[in-house]
């Protein structure tokens, strides 16, 4: 393969990433108004942007930690919860 030949296909590889992941991102978007799954479909839109670009890496990376510490305080606050619950009985 020439080096041109190389260009262009490198092109045209991060336009259909841009053009899938935009489009599962932003269904993941309008999902968050209506019904759906939007907080399993930005994420994958996100993951799909990834594969190209670095900016939706970086964002991919926060929305995880985020997850985590949401989810490390949603378990702690329930073993409280429960740990109340069974002194007050």
């Amino acid at each position: 393969m020439n080096g041109m030949a190389k260009v262009t296909l490198r092109a045209a590889r991060r336009i259909c990433v841009a053009v899938m992941g935009g489009t599962v991102l932003l269904v993941g978007v309008i999902m968050l108004v209506t019904p759906g799954p939007a907080m399993l479909v930005i994420p994958a839109g996100l993951a799909i942007l990834a594969l190209e670009f670095q900016f939706a890496a970086l964002w991919l990376r926060k929305l995880k930690e985020g997850g985590k510490r949401m989810l490390d305080g949603v378990r702690s606050g329930s073993s409280d919860q429960m740990a109340n619950k069974n002194r007050s009985e």
